[in-house]
């Protein structure tokens, strides 16, 4: 075949070059000529390329993303509400179960109030015994009143009798004094001056025992200003409801009716069950936990940021989020509320030893809380815990949030 067709041409020109060992060298060097000077252009726009990509990065990130922080270092997380009895007993009924919408005041654990109603009554008959006995006792402070007065009348009258029998005495000691002068002469006889005697000696028995009356009705006036006294002690200045023995029978009387409100445990804002740990018939204790109410129209978003983030963050400043749960295409948003008061490290419950001698500098983050727009959390609920990436404008100068949702 003729080397015009074969085949294999090149291989025809590796054995003409073999065959003539001195023109190889000189088309090699053609070759690699041709080749650098095709390079040159190549790396020439290659640079152009790399300057162009710097330089649209550059712009990028000072006109967009050095405006912006973000992290995929994010969870839902709200100010749930522990369920726990606030007296003891027996469950009697359990209205709700795991994953169940509530609203505020819905009924949610009942405790038998069997013992609760007895104790009600009991207060309630020991407040009526109160309320008697102070009204007795008020009524015994009129008695005695009268008492008083009774004593100021006999007083009086003691003081009167002392008046007339000093009055006797008088008259009769008179008269003994003039019998005793006319029995000298003989003009009155001696059974005369003896009865004289007599009547001066019994009058002055009768005055001492008026002084001895008077002297009593003293001291009985003064008892009975003393029992008055005494019962005033107890009612004065307020009437039977202030009088502090009702008070303390009526406090123990709410006391019991509020144990017995407290039977009937109510859900304390819109939310969730979640952990539902009551059955009915256990006998819980106070404090015992029964369930959780999740509020998931009042969540919030812990996003947890690097220190180097946050030089710029500041309260108020939008930000913008997505959840796992909804994708890329629903996008939540909010506004900064604060940032936490330490890292996560430092709130561990074994917190790394930095001052040890074979330390790594890691770089910390700090959760920064995140409120959520309302109508977006109707629009698409979320539950604690779920992920979100949050992304912050922190060249948007911090409002006031009065404004923000």
């Amino acid at each position: 075949m003729p080397d015009d067709q074969s085949p294999h041409p090149r291989n025809s020109d590796v054995r003409a070059a073999q065959a003539s060992p001195g023109v190889g060298p000189a088309m090699a060097s053609a070759s690699s000529s041709r080749m650098s000077e095709l390079r040159k252009p190549l790396f020439a726009l290659l640079a152009v390329v790399i300057v162009f990509a710097a330089l649209a990065w550059g712009a990028y990130y000072v006109l967009i993303a050095s405006h912006y922080i973000s992290t995929d270092d994010a969870y839902v997380g709200a100010d749930v509400a522990e369920i726990t009895p606030q007296v003891a007993g027996p469950v009697a009924e359990v209205k709700v179960q795991d994953t169940q919408a509530v609203k505020a005041g819905d009924v949610l654990v009942v405790i038998d109030p069997a013992d609760a109603k007895l104790a009600v009554a009991s207060a309630e008959a020991e407040y009526g015994r109160a309320v008697r006995r102070v009204q007795q006792e008020m009524a015994n402070n009129q008695a005695a009143s009268a008492t008083v007065l009774a004593r100021d009348a006999d007083l009086e009258r003691a003081k009167a009798q002392l008046a007339a029998a000093q009055s006797d005495v008088d008259r009769t000691h008179i008269d003994l004094q003039r019998r005793q002068a006319l029995a000298q002469s003989g003009a009155v006889s001696g059974e005369e001056l003896t009865t004289a005697k007599n009547a001066y000696q019994t009058a002055e028995a009768n005055l001492a025992a008026v002084k001895a009356a008077g002297a009593q009705a003293i001291a009985d006036k003064t008892v009975a200003e003393g029992q008055l006294a005494a019962a005033q002690a107890l009612t004065q200045g307020a009437d039977a409801q202030a009088n502090p023995e009702v008070a303390a029978a009526r406090a123990m009387l709410n006391t019991a009716l509020l144990n017995l409100s407290r039977t009937t445990i109510k859900a304390p804002f819109d939310g969730v069950i979640a952990r539902r740990q009551v059955q009915v018939g256990q006998r819980v204790a106070v404090g015992a936990e029964l369930m959780t109410v999740v509020p998931v129209s009042q969540v919030y978003v812990d996003a947890n940021f690097k220190e180097v983030q946050l030089r710029k963050v500041k309260v108020c400043q939008p930000a913008t989020l997505t959840a796992d749960r909804y994708g890329k295409g629903v996008e939540f948003h909010g506004y900064v509320v604060g940032l936490g008061g330490g890292t996560g490290s430092a709130f561990a419950m074994i917190p790394a030893q930095n001052a040890t001698g074979n330390w790594i500098k890691v770089v910390q983050r700090l959760p920064v809380r995140i409120a959520l727009d309302p109508k977006d959390l109707a629009a698409h609920p979320l539950r604690v815990g779920l992920s979100m990436d949050a992304k912050v404008d922190v060249s948007a100068a911090p409002d006031s949030c009065g404004a923000r949702p």
